[in-house]
This record gives structure tokens, C-alpha cells and sequence, in this order.
């Protein structure tokens, strides 16, 4: 028997200059509400978890491509409108190493990919719990 998971996703924090900045562009990006804004953070519920802004002093954005970074995929069913959406919105388009996902850069240089592929989902069953004889 699989034990259950003892910890499960729920946000995902970015380090960055400019907390509002950040925080707004991926609630334009993908929709959702802001939660809280302060100085060191701003907060975001977009659909499935909570993304954090988080404020750090001499913020450098990653370097891509050459270092081994997190990033977020996101989904779209069409890259062209998803991708000019995210460019309006103050995205930025590096060289793209392939042409079945987009990948740009946030505006604190986070780079993300817009992909077609979406896993498919199967509602999941709770994990059957032993019960102990009485």
C-alpha cells in the first residue's frame, strides 16, 4: 500500500525586484486575484495553487539558457495569442530551442514555457486507510 503524501504543492514563490510588478503580470497572464500586497510581497491565487512575488535586494534574473532553474509550464491551446498576450503584458521573447512550446521570460527574467501539452487528469482516489483490528 502507498502511504498518503505527507506535503502537497500549493504555491510557488519568485524571487524578483519588484513584487506588484511581477505579481500582476501573471494574474493578467493567467488570471486570478490578488490575496495580499506588501512591500516584501504580493501574493496571487491563480487557478490550482498561489503564486508569491517575493521581494529580493540586488535581484539578479536567471541566466537562459546555461543554468538549471525551476520554471513553470503553462498551458495553452493556442501559443500564438497566448504568447502576444504575455508579450503585451511585458514579456520577453529569447531564441526558442523548439517549436512545440514558447518559452519567455516573466519581467524579473523568470523564463516560463506556454505549451500545448496538458497531462490529463483522472480524479484520484483518497488512499485506502488500514484499519486496525478492534
Amino acid at each position: 500500500m502507498t502511504p498518503p503524501p505527507s506535503a502537497r504543492l500549493v504555491g510557488i514563490s519568485l524571487d524578483c525586484p519588484d513584487p506588484q510588478r511581477l505579481a500582476d503580470f501573471y494574474r493578467d497572464l493567467l488570471g486570478g486575484r490578488e490575496l495580499w500586497a506588501k512591500e516584501s510581497s504580493v501574493g496571487v491565487e491563480v487557478p490550482g495553487m498561489v503564486l508569491v512575488a517575493q521581494l529580493v535586494e540586488d535581484h539578479v534574473a536567471p541566466r537562459w539558457p546555461g543554468s538549471s532553474i525551476v520554471h513553470l509550464d503553462l498551458t495553452a491551446e493556442d501559443l500564438d495569442a497566448a504568447q502576444g498576450r504575455a508579450l503585451a503584458l511585458g514579456a520577453a521573447l529569447p531564441d526558442q530551442p523548439d517549436p512545440r512550446w514558447r518559452v519567455l521570460l516573466d519581467p524579473a527574467g523568470h523564463p516560463f514555457c506556454l505549451t500545448p501539452f496538458t497531462p490529463e487528469t483522472t480524479p484520484r482516489k483518497p488512499p485506502e486507510v488500514e484499519q486496525a483490528d478492534e
